[in-house]
């Protein structure tokens, strides 16, 4: 009795010597036994402890440490809203498309719903592509070609309302999802293929913004198996300006302080690059000033007399393209002129009307556009002046509208990390 009594001690504390050699357990490498119980994982009546190698790569995306900084608006506030003040916030690190959703992403977005969903959610898919269409313009050739033509398709997606963009962040992060799962050598991801994403017409805008994660067929995925991806999504408004000042690419080693700010997401203040070769070109597509959007022929400039190609102009810091310019791009926050006052120091977010309900705001009495159902967007376009240029600036608009001038890119957090 007393020697099978040492003998299990005995195997006990050879198993802990065992996992003290290979250092303490990690999320990568727990262990075969509980640290906690010494149960065995993995067995027929054991916890079951899936291989797990890190979040896996999402397409598109760079990522983006984070840290402490300060948001709020440098320049001067011609506008008088006074509605984007400085103030120090901490962000977690997390990801972002390194360009803009194209013309030919949201095209395949349609080829996969068409096939898989219901008649009319295809319909309610399609960007508004008279959003060119102007009384005093003739920009026809745009609403025929522009979304669907092939020299356009990697030409950022226009015509897109805040709805919409979140309902292709729902179904790229199934698509991406489905496809690790079966890539995986997991039997039970959890993940549904086929099946219709979209088989009825969602209640839009609310699971991707929520952080709900769902399979091609709408079936929950096993988190567990930390073989799929989180969702992808709208970046916040505090993500995005955070992510387009790019300070990292002004921070010295070891210096805690943060001596330098940005107007732009590059360094200066002026819109024209002041280096080398391409001495004098501008470095984002926005409008020069009245009637002026590229230049003279044989010499243009910024080259573009409406969006450009999603990678054109330098990325900064962090790898991100057009962050100024081009198009503005749609964040997942409602808009209140006192945010800045009223949200968290830590990952910034406004959701909803909290602390500051909608009924303050005399939207029917059409003394102001402010509802709960109006979206922030930001960077600047093709039609904008440089104002508009600086990470800090913010504009909104109804969530269910779109015009040729906004266009989006997604995030996502970076899970299983406290940074």
């Amino acid at each position: 009795m007393n020697f099978s009594k040492y003998l299990r001690f005995a195997v006990v504390g050879a198993c802990a010597l065992a996992a003290c050699k290979g250092g303490p357990p990690t999320a990568t490498k727990p262990g075969k036994y509980s640290s906690t119980t010494g149960i065995e994982y993995n067995t027929e009546e054991g916890m079951k402890v899936s291989d797990y190698k890190g979040i896996p790569d999402g397409p598109g995306l760079v990522f983006i440490e984070g840290g402490r900084t300060v948001l709020g608006s440098a320049e001067e506030d011609i506008a008088m809203t006074h509605d984007n003040l400085e103030r120090t916030v901490t962000l977690a690190s997390f990801y972002m498309d390194e360009a803009e959703v194209a013309n030919i992403h949201w095209l395949e977005y349609l080829h996969y719903v068409r096939k898989d969903s219901s008649e009319e959610f295809y319909q309610s898919a399609l960007p508004d592509t008279t959003v060119w269409a102007r009384e005093l313009s003739f920009n026809d050739p745009y609403v025929d070609y522009y979304l669907r033509y092939p020299g356009f398709r990697y030409f950022p997606v226009v015509g897109v309302s805040w709805l919409q963009a979140n309902d292709y962040c729902t179904w790229r992060t199934a698509k991406v999802n489905e496809r690790l799962a079966g890539e995986s050598d997991e039997g039970d991801s959890g993940s549904s293929k086929g099946g219709g994403l979209f088989g009825k017409k969602k209640n839009k805008g609310g699971d991707a913004a929520e952080g709900t994660s769902e399979g091609g067929g709408g079936t929950k995925i096993a988190i567990e198996n930390g073989n799929t991806l989180p969702n992808y999504r709208l970046p916040t408004e505090a993500e995005w300006e955070y992510a387009a000042q790019a300070l990292i690419g002004t921070q010295e080693t070891g210096n805690e302080n943060q001596e330098n700010k940005r107007i732009y997401p590059w360094d200066g203040r002026q819109v024209r690059n002041p280096y080398g070769k391409n001495m004098g070109q501008f470095l984002a597509n926005f409008k020069r000033g009245r009637g002026d959007y590229a230049g003279i022929a044989g010499s243009l400039n910024d080259g573009a007399m409406i969006t450009e190609y999603i990678y054109n102009y330098p990325p900064n810091d962090y790898g991100l393209y057009n962050m100024s310019g081009n198009v503005n791009e749609w964040v997942q926050d409602i808009y209140r002129p006192l945010s800045y006052e009223d949200v968290e120091d830590l990952n910034p977010f406004r959701r909803n009307g909290f602390l500051d309900p909608s009924e303050k705001y005399d939207k029917k009495g059409y003394q102001s556009l402010i509802d709960d159902h109006v979206r922030v967007y930001k960077g600047g376009s093709w039609r904008d002046v440089a104002y508009w240029l600086s990470p800090g600036t913010r504009r909104f608009m109804a969530e269910d509208s779109a015009t040729a001038t906004i266009g989006f890119r997604c995030a996502m957090i970076n899970a299983g990390s406290n940074k």
